[in-house]
């Protein structure tokens, strides 16, 4: 069994050997690993750093194209590399290596195909009281999103397994972390969690320049993830305000021409009206978004068949070469 340890890096040249120091060399169960890096378009020497190091695999984007894409591209090489299990870190060392083991284990025991590392929040002395609520408030959205029990939503740290990994697609351009969760709980993906340490931090975050902007982006990406896998039920929740307020416009309407006194309130059944109309036209974008998602749901799968058999073709042939080699 093959695992392989991706690092996405932007300008990691300072951490990015520190991070690698403590990554594991053996771990029971696992019979190879290899580090991979996605180098996303970095001006310094991280590159170079990784190559002296003796890192197996790298990923190379000519300009930033960010986190999520980073993070699929490594994926994508990992199981082009004939990865069994795929393990991502971050590349400033955030997360203890020696974890790794941890974190993987539900996957070799059959447990799980993603297994997230829950960080001790609260414990956490460079977290601000602020951020630590805002974490807190982001994983109990993701949870609702996603019908899932996990308990650290924007965790970095995690494993998948090769059938897993095939299956993971996102859309938004912002972070992978909370898209994938709700995709794999929508998607009923086995997933778990697993308590994790953390090191002392070494430079800070550079995924959002405010706490505010933080927020905004993570809810939107809940949302729109949300959207994306509930659309009939995000549509009907939307419409249910516009439907009630209108059929209450109408009735009080009703009430009074039954009194006679209806002069005077056709602007109210206008409104009503009009309320109740579009009501009904977000519940038909529902019904057309929640269509065009089961037709997403068939490219997916047919996506990841093909993938499937890209991908273990491409493993076969890697094995077939280190078996001539080996005998050779």
């Amino acid at each position: 069994m093959k695992l392989i340890i991706q690092i996405p890096c932007y300008n990691e040249a300072e951490t990015l050997e520190v991070a690698l120091n403590h990554l594991p060399k053996h771990i029971d169960g696992i019979d190879e690993i290899e580090y991979l890096i996605i180098n996303d378009g970095s001006t310094d020497n991280t590159v170079e750093v990784a190559r002296a190091w003796g890192v197996h695999h790298i990923v190379n984007f000519r300009q930033n194209q960010g986190l999520a894409k980073g993070f699929i591209a490594g994926l994508d090489g990992c199981l082009r590399c004939g990865a069994d299990i795929i393990v991502n870190t971050d590349a400033d060392d955030q997360y203890m290596g020696d974890d790794i083991e941890k974190i993987v284990k539900p996957i070799i025991d059959g447990e799980a195909d993603i297994v997230v590392g829950a960080r001790p929040i609260d414990e956490t002395e460079h977290f601000s009281f602020i951020k630590k609520k805002l974490q807190h408030l982001g994983s109990w959205t993701v949870r609702k999103a996603s019908n899932t029990d996990i308990p650290d939503a924007p965790s970095g740290f995690r494993a998948y397994s090769r059938e897993a990994a095939m299956k993971m697609n996102v859309v938004n351009d912002y972070t992978y972390t909370l898209e994938t969760i709700v995709q794999a709980g929508r998607e009923r993906i086995p997933m778990t969690s697993v308590p994790i340490r953390t090191n002392g931090e070494l430079r800070p975050s550079r995924l959002f320049n405010s706490l505010w902007g933080y927020v905004k982006k993570s809810m939107l990406t809940i949302v729109r993830a949300y959207i994306m896998y509930k659309p009939l039920m995000a549509f009907s929740i939307l419409c249910i305000p516009f439907i009630t307020v209108g059929f209450a416009i109408g009735v009080r309407f009703l009430i009074f021409m039954a009194r006679g006194e209806s002069m005077g309130h056709v602007q109210s059944l206008i409104l009503g009206c009009t309320l109740i109309i579009i009501g009904f036209l977000i519940l038909v974008m529902g019904l057309l978004a929640d269509t065009i998602a089961s037709n997403r749901r068939i490219l997916q799968d047919v996506q990841f068949h093909v993938k499937r058999i890209e991908y273990d073709s491409e493993k076969d042939t890697g094995d077939q070469d280190a078996k001539k080699a080996e005998d050779h």
